[in-house]
């Protein structure tokens, strides 16, 4: 019983390092639809092309369900993320970038990412840590100029 434990703590660990890594999480001091708006109009100003929003909060409306806004913004530019494609095919299910915005039960935003060296990663791809750090600061930045 105390390896069980001992196993089921280290994976515990290991799950939430993982996530540290994996999904960054920044709160807003902007509302829901500021916040939303901001994040486009900074993606514009990076020269970034917004390719599809999807609101899951409508979607659950029609389907007769209620949801707190929840907004999933598909984003990038060609140059950035086809390096990292050619170099792994597979890795075209992570590209192009996504952030979520969400609002939780106690009004407060919240614009969430996966890290572009998570999904170097994810997929193994050799000889583009070099640019996935320098896409991290450029989503960090983002997700800054959008929430502040």
């Amino acid at each position: 019983m105390k390896y069980i434990l001992i196993l089921m703590s280290m994976l515990a660990i290991s799950f939430s390092a993982n996530a540290d890594d994996t999904m960054k999480t920044q709160a807003s001091k902007r509302g829901f639809n500021d916040t939303q708006a901001k994040l486009e109009a900074v993606l514009k100003e990076k020269g970034l092309t917004v390719f599809a929003k999807i609101d899951h909060a409508d979607g659950a409306q029609k389907a007769g369900l209620k949801m707190l806004p929840a907004t999933v913004t598909i984003f990038g530019n060609p140059k950035g993320g086809t390096p990292f494609m050619v170099a792994a095919p597979e890795s075209a299910i992570d590209f192009p970038l996504k952030a979520l915005l969400n609002e939780d039960a106690t009004g407060k935003v919240f614009l969430s990412y996966n890290t572009v060296s998570s999904i170097v990663a994810k997929h193994k791809i050799k000889g583009q840590d070099e640019p996935a750090k320098k896409l991290d600061g450029l989503l960090a930045a983002i997700a800054k100029a959008a929430t502040e």
